[in-house]
């Protein structure tokens, strides 16, 4: 079996239809333009590693069958890509040994604080998780996934975006939130053989890419192929894709791509 990378979602932080928006994206009956709060899984042969647990993880996982998780990698502790950690929950019940939660000390100790129930001596033990940090650039196997950890600017949170390595060799830069990515990181990010970046929307924004910007950081780093996510409503998937440039394309939710050797 190859590889594969399932987008979970990618929507921005309220997800796309907005609440209370009756905008042409929002009221679109077009799935396309459905966004739950950005997330992927990749599976291989040896480990599934699911990168996020945002709000959107019970209704994620249902849809697209994901019934078990070897690891959850963060990016950052935003809301909308932790909040939905007591999700976590489903797939501990099908596993004996704790859940391996891979992330910045930041954010490990932002998960601590925000559900203190679930670790240390008084845990109940229903997630049971079992913290690993990671420091900038390090670089650490999860099964037979190479992950590389790259800081990028975000707001204030530390925030990383990470290179996976697939079984083959085949290269995924993931960065679902990032305005600026540091010259250091830029170097561990050239000739992927897909990229998955930020591109909120037309607009500039103080701390997530516009969509011009993610096109440029793309032609610079030179991927074989680029994916957008992280959407606002202001994007439509039709009238957006006609103005990319070839081997780009928006993600979806529920789109599964495979990485054979």
């Amino acid at each position: 079996m190859p590889a594969r990378l399932t987008f979970l979602g990618t929507g921005t932080s309220v997800g796309v239809p907005v609440i209370g928006c009756d905008c042409a994206v929002c009221t679109s009956t077009d799935p396309r333009n459905r966004r739950t709060r950005s997330s992927i899984v990749i599976h291989t042969d040896d480990v599934t590693i699911l990168v996020d647990t945002g709000p959107d993880l019970r209704e994620q996982a249902l849809r697209e069958g994901l019934t078990s998780v070897d690891h959850v990698l963060y990016t950052h502790d935003h809301v909308d890509h932790v909040v939905g950690f007591d999700e976590i929950r489903a797939f501990c019940w099908r596993r004996e040994d704790p859940m391996p939660l891979h992330g910045s000390l930041h954010t490990l100790n932002t998960l601590e604080r925000m559900f203190p129930w679930a670790f240390g001596n008084t845990a109940r033990n229903y997630v049971r998780p079992a913290p690993k940090q990671f420091d900038d650039f390090d670089e650490f196997e999860i099964g037979d996934v190479t992950v590389r950890a790259l800081p990028v600017h975000h707001g204030v949170s530390p925030t990383h975006g990470f290179r996976f390595t697939l079984p083959g060799g085949k290269s995924i830069g993931y960065l679902p939130d990032v305005k600026v990515i540091p010259p250091e990181s830029r170097s561990h990010l050239k000739g992927l053989d897909l990229l998955i970046i930020d591109a909120l929307r037309d607009a500039p924004h103080s701390t997530h890419m516009s969509l011009a910007e993610a096109l440029e950081a793309a032609s610079e780093l030179q991927p074989v192929q680029t994916a957008l996510t992280h959407l606002t409503h202001d994007l439509d998937f039709v009238a957006t894709s006609a103005r990319l440039p070839s081997a780009t394309f928006i993600a979806t939710d529920g789109l599964t791509l495979d990485f054979s050797a």
